[in-house]
């Protein structure tokens, strides 16, 4: 069995620190893509007003091709953000709609149903320029406002986006509440909703439960996961948001359940150390602290 993961210290793992120079973004841009990992989430084209760590997206990338191999995404949450993510070449665009009225009014300004309705124009200018896009559902376990998302909140957007066209679907777990329970039952009402679209899901580790709740994703047949070298990460815009679950971390508990990601373990722990020493400081990862288990039993002495 195989889960692709896609590394968001780039964006979501910046967007809440100070902003760091397009350099430094590069040195830890350059240790996440020598981990191994096929897709990298690389910034966010929204208000530098409102997230200045991210200003500089346009300029960084201009430096992608340097990293061959590698599938870039951005995040985008309006339709000039769609322009600009196009015109700097990104072929993959992530399209976040808060399932959650006031998380979406917070996080950008407008009503979840304004947020949909500008689906099918974001997925129609995306096709038009060849590039796919990912409908990203925020809150859709709980919203830091207005407490616990109904789930047909979180299936009425997914089922407006796959009308849409989108190419991909996630459920993001934005305040990090969710528990395995609650993703199996959430992920069974999608499923059938999607058809073949791939599945995703992003989650944090705020209260402890974020790997539980991605392996509960996988076993439930999702094959697609965000993490963040180090555990970077938090939402602006939703109080108590904070650091997304752990690459290393996430890669730890499935490559010993079996399941290929494709990541070198010992990479993504030094690319953990590359991402707290970026933003200067921070607790690090359960890996960064204790470092792999040892695969090889010493031999005995005869």
């Amino acid at each position: 069995m195989d889960v692709t993961i896609r590394d968001v210290a780039m964006r979501d793992g910046l967007q809440i620190e100070e902003p760091i120079s397009t350099a430094a973004k590069l040195e830890l841009l350059e240790a996440i893509c020598d981990t191994g990992v096929r897709e990298v989430e690389v910034t966010a084209f929204v208000s530098p007003s409102k997230v200045p760590a991210l200003a500089d997206a346009a300029e960084l990338c201009t430096h992608l091709d340097r990293f061959p191999g590698v599938s870039f995404s951005a995040l985008v949450a309006s339709v000039g953000g769609v322009r600009r993510a196009l015109d700097a070449g990104l072929s993959n665009l992530e399209y976040v709609v808060s399932a959650s009225d006031a998380h979406s009014r917070a996080n950008v300004g407008r009503d979840t149903e304004a947020s949909v309705t500008l689906i099918d124009e974001i997925v129609a200018m995306a096709h038009a320029a060849g590039a796919g896009v990912e409908v990203i559902v925020a809150t859709a376990w709980d919203c830091p406002f207005d407490g616990p998302t109904p789930p047909e909140r979180v299936t009425g957007v997914i089922s407006r986006a796959v009308d849409a066209g989108a190419d991909r679907i996630s459920i993001a777990d934005t305040i990090g509440t969710t528990t395995p329970g609650r993703v199996s039952d959430l992920v069974a009402q999608v499923v059938p909703l999607i058809g073949e679209l791939p599945l995703g899901a992003h989650f944090h580790n705020t209260r402890g439960s974020g790997l539980a709740s991605a392996y509960a994703a996988v076993q439930a047949g999702i094959s697609r996961l965000d993490a963040s070298v180090g555990g970077l990460g938090g939402c602006p815009f939703a109080p108590g948001a904070s650091g997304n679950i752990a690459t290393e971390d996430l890669v730890y508990l499935l490559r010993d359940s079996g399941i290929e990601t494709g990541i070198d373990l010992d990479a993504a722990i030094r690319a953990g150390r590359v991402a707290i020493g970026a933003v200067g400081g921070g607790t690090g990862s359960a890996l960064m602290r204790a470092g792999d288990r040892k695969l090889v039993a010493p031999a005995v002495a005869r």
